[in-house]
């Protein structure tokens, strides 16, 4: 029936620069909704590059191998079926954001992305130049309007579709997950519908790129605002919505609300999802990681196991004299609990050594950090010969309170590929671990019930690289130092404002300092997942080298 339209939205994981892939995935969609004579098919943002492509795009070669499987999808999706995606189009020396109208076997309508952003972790500027208001198109009965991305978070280009007759909005996206992320879409959404009275078809996409996570969550509001379809977080997901014309407003027909988690949930699917696409994505097929039988490598373990399956997993525990006996208990406790792979090679010998070959060079010198980093070195050494000769990444496992303030040793702990707990402080760690120890839900690889032991989420942490070592003789109460340290990094307080927290102020210095102290070595560090604005790499861009200190 002519008053009626059917569009296919393709909730889908690309990978950055795989063209051929990522046009496959169009095509057999494109493919099986022409099959079922579906009106329209829609992808998100840059799904044909992937996203975000970063200084790939700038390569001439890239952008003609685009140019070719923009033409090949051209001639390929040729039926009635109108096929939408995102690429990126260059026009002379222009190069611009665009979301392409395929039909009937040329392209109708490019729409250029207006709205660039250039905050946090993007910095689209650099890349793109910012295209005009959006046009409208029709589809049957349909008009049809695209504000790609930040084009939606804004009200003029909205508001501009509305003027030019559209009765739908269909809004591309490549929104990486935060922390709170769904509700502000959800609550910026609401408002276009509300200012505009239209439906609103919010298509986000789904997978791991670096160090961020894009988590789907795709949804459609009614022209009041009201949400009538809700797609998972985290989970790849083809959704066929109907909609039907009354006089000129076009009102949806299909309902669905797909469940979604709280916030302690959302960053552990996040960190899932962002570790097993790092590692697949980047050619490999398992992952190895140390464990000490603390809650660090403890929750790593339980998030590598439920991403890859355990047959994929290897801990190797890797004691000193220094190791407490608990803590191996413990380590053997959780490897038993996944199922995963489990070496020991203790390092109490090869430390010996090297105190030996040093023991010239430090003859009349008292122990102090020098030792305590060799053994932790030793141990990076032992993992990345472990990682070359059998082909799995290793994962490090420092959380973010501790490679804020460089509580951690360059290449020792350091050592590894990807980091899945980077973007986590040590208290907010506590609570995945105990959001995971009750859950056993369909995507996790790894067993149910309790996997991590209590007594390791019990115990005082401790690096044990020292007779009777707790993180608390080097740093402050961890319920005290993420305090400061979010008040710093995410909320970008003054000394003095987190000093009014009832906060030493020479504590929120010392920190500080730790914290400006420890950007090298956040230089040369595994890439993490990103959670929060405040996280290290993208997130964060300070110079290593830097003498400002906030005025007293």
């Amino acid at each position: 029936m002519d008053n009626k339209l059917t569009i296919l939205l393709a909730q889908l994981n690309p990978t950055v620069g795989a063209l051929d892939k990522n046009s496959d995935q169009i095509f057999r969609t494109y493919l099986d909704a022409k099959k079922k004579e579906i009106d329209l098919v829609v992808f998100p943002e840059m799904f044909l590059t992937g996203y975000q492509v970063q200084d790939l795009i700038l390569n001439p070669t890239f952008q003609a191998d685009v140019a070719s499987h923009i033409e090949m999808l051209v001639q390929k999706c040729s039926g009635k079926t109108a096929l939408l995606f995102g690429a990126p189009i260059l026009e002379g020396s222009d190069l611009y954001n665009a979301y392409l109208l395929i039909k009937s076997g040329q392209v109708e309508v490019i729409t250029k992305k207006k709205h660039l952003p250039n905050f946090d972790i993007f910095d689209e500027y650099r890349y793109f130049k910012s295209g005009n208001l959006a046009k409208t198109f029709k589809i049957k009965k349909a008009i049809i309007g695209c504000p790609i991305c930040e084009d939606i978070w804004l009200p003029d280009v909205t508001s501009t579709l509305k003027k030019k007759g559209a009765n739908l909005i269909i809004s591309p996206n490549g929104s990486p997950y935060e922390r709170g992320k769904l509700n502000l879409r959800h609550n910026v959404v609401q408002k276009r519908c509300l200012e505009n009275k239209l439906p609103i078809i919010y298509l986000n996409l789904i997978g791991g790129q670096d160090d961020q996570v894009f988590d789907g969550g795709s949804f459609m509001t009614d022209e009041k605002g009201k949400i009538k379809v809700q797609l998972p977080q985290f989970e790849e997901k083809k959704f066929l919505i109907e909609f039907e014309k009354s006089g000129n407003l076009l009102g949806p027909i299909t309902k669905f609300t797909a469940q979604v988690g709280n916030e302690t949930k959302q960053d552990y699917c996040a960190i899932v999802q962002g570790t097993r696409d790092y590692v697949i994505k980047t050619g490999f097929e398992k992952v190895i990681l140390g464990l000490s039988g603390g809650i660090d490598s403890a929750l790593v373990a339980a998030i590598a196991v439920d991403a890859m399956g355990p047959e994929n997993v290897t801990c190797v525990r890797l004691p000193s004299q220094f190791s407490s006996e608990g803590s191996l208990i413990d380590a053997d406790k959780l490897t038993d609990r996944l199922g995963c792979l489990t070496k020991t090679i203790p390092i109490i010998e090869p430390y010996k050594v090297m105190l030996g070959l040093l023991k010239k060079e430090f003859q009349n010198l008292k122990e102090d950090l020098t030792e305590e980093n060799l053994q932790s070195r030793i141990r990076g050494t032992i993992l990345m010969a472990l990682s070359n000769k059998f082909g799995s990444m290793l994962l490090t496992t420092g959380n973010k309170s501790e490679v804020a303030v460089g509580y951690s040793t360059i290449y020792g702990d350091m050592c590894g590929g990807y980091n899945p707990i980077k973007d986590i402080y040590k208290t907010r760690l506590y609570d995945l671990c105990r959001w995971r120890n009750t859950k056993k839900e369909v995507w996790m690889k790894g067993p149910g019930k309790e996997v991590i032991p209590k007594t390791i989420i019990d115990k005082p942490p401790s690096a044990e690289l020292r007779p009777d070592q707790k993180d608390l003789d080097t740093l402050p109460p961890y319920h005290i130092l993420d305090t400061i340290l979010e008040g710093l990094i995410e909320k970008k307080l003054s000394i003095m404002e987190i000093s009014s927290l009832g906060i030493d102020m020479n504590l929120v210095k010392k920190v500080e300092k730790l914290v400006y102290a420890s950007e090298y070595k956040r230089f040369q560090s595994a890439p993490g997942v990103h959670l929060t604005k405040g996280s290290f790499w993208l997130g964060r861009r300070y110079p290593i080298v830097q003498h400002w200190k906030e005025p007293s």
